[in-house]
């Protein structure tokens, strides 16, 4: 039999019942063939986050009575691809945990597996509303009812009962963002004016990780405005951030906007849009405006942000380009210049 060399084969030789979400920059279900060919270094991991691979891998091995989640953090090389060390390190202790024999793996064995995120060097812990977005999809897909906080946030948003805001919990919202429909969305963006800051704070932070309508988008925006013109720089990143998923040429316009205007380019607005935007950086003319505001800005840590996005694979190529493009006397060319000095030698 051929030894195991990636977790994808762990998990196909073993049986086991597997889904994948992304971790990094939101939380969306994964292909499974998509680990599989970044293992192999075959393509480079889509959504890159602080130069790892994010991923929530939950599982139901042998005999479990309830599926298992690890949380683990791949690190990637400087094209995006798997840096495979730490990762065979883990695969060589699973299996001897399991005494290599996955295809017979019963009660005691998975239980084992389940504490090899204790010490693990690969392993995280998501942040709370991470977990929550990951609850809440997941049980959606598995057919599995929402959790007991999702009644009073569908009763508070449509209007059926009157209940105090501060009462929502987290998880509640993130169930109705997960499960919310097109009609839901529409009723959504008419109460978007009159919700209070905290629980638009909330929203956001969980739409960021779906699609929906433009309905919403032009609600997300009214509101981004008026934070905006009110100084609310936390509820105007919150807004930026939440369409940084959606489709609607809406999104896209108004972070042009933004970056049109220097005075409104703060390091917290672009690393909103760097961190939740990034699709809307796929743009000729946005890019370039976004890599020149960023420079511009001492506050920001332009290499950093530069790396980072420059990992994700859609966005290599344009940023190279880009970043070879601006011209001479730019502050691009400026910042360029100091993250690499032996260039003026």
């Amino acid at each position: 039999m051929q030894p195991i060399k990636t977790l994808d084969e762990f998990f196909t030789r073993s049986g086991a019942e597997v889904s994948l979400y992304h971790m990094g920059r939101r939380v969306i279900p994964c292909p499974r063939e998509s680990l599989a060919v970044f293992e192999r270094g075959e393509i480079a991991w889509a959504e890159p986050w602080q130069g790892q691979a994010r991923v929530a891998i939950v599982f139901r091995l042998g005999d479990m009575p309830e599926p298992a989640i690890w949380f683990l953090a791949l690190p990637l090389d400087e094209r995006g691809l798997l840096a495979p060390a730490q990762r065979d390190a883990f695969l060589n202790r699973l299996l001897e945990t399991l005494g290599r024999n996955v295809s017979q793996v019963g009660r005691e064995e998975t239980a084992d597996v389940d504490h090899l995120m204790k010490d693990n060097p690969l392993a995280f812990t998501p942040n709370i509303t991470f977990q929550a977005m990951l609850n809440a999809r997941a049980t959606s897909d598995m057919g599995l009812s929402a959790s007991q906080h999702f009644e009073p946030v569908e009763a508070y948003f449509s209007g059926q009962q009157m209940i105090d805001w501060q009462s929502l919990g987290l998880q509640g919202i993130a169930d109705y963002i997960v499960r919310m429909q097109a009609n839901e969305s529409a009723s959504l963006a008419q109460l978007f004016e009159s919700l209070p800051t905290a629980v638009i704070h909330t929203l956001c932070y969980c739409l960021e990780h779906r699609a929906f309508p433009d309905t919403l988008v032009s609600a997300l925006h009214r509101r981004g405005e008026t934070a905006a013109q009110m100084g609310d720089i936390e509820t105007l990143c919150a807004c930026l951030r939440a369409v940084g998923t959606a489709s609607a040429p809406e999104a896209g316009n108004w972070y042009s906007s933004i970056l049109s205007d220097i005075a409104a380019c703060g390091p917290d607005v672009l690393a909103a849009i760097a961190g939740r935007g990034w699709q809307h950086l796929e743009d000729a003319q946005r890019l370039p405006l976004f890599l020149q505001r960023l420079a511009e800005d001492e506050r920001t840590d332009f290499a950093a942000v530069v790396r980072d996005i420059a990992l994700i694979p859609r966005l290599r190529l344009p940023v190279m380009m880009a970043l070879r493009d601006a011209p001479a006397s730019s502050a691009i060319q400026r910042r360029l210049a100091i993250m690499t000095p032996h260039r003026n030698a």
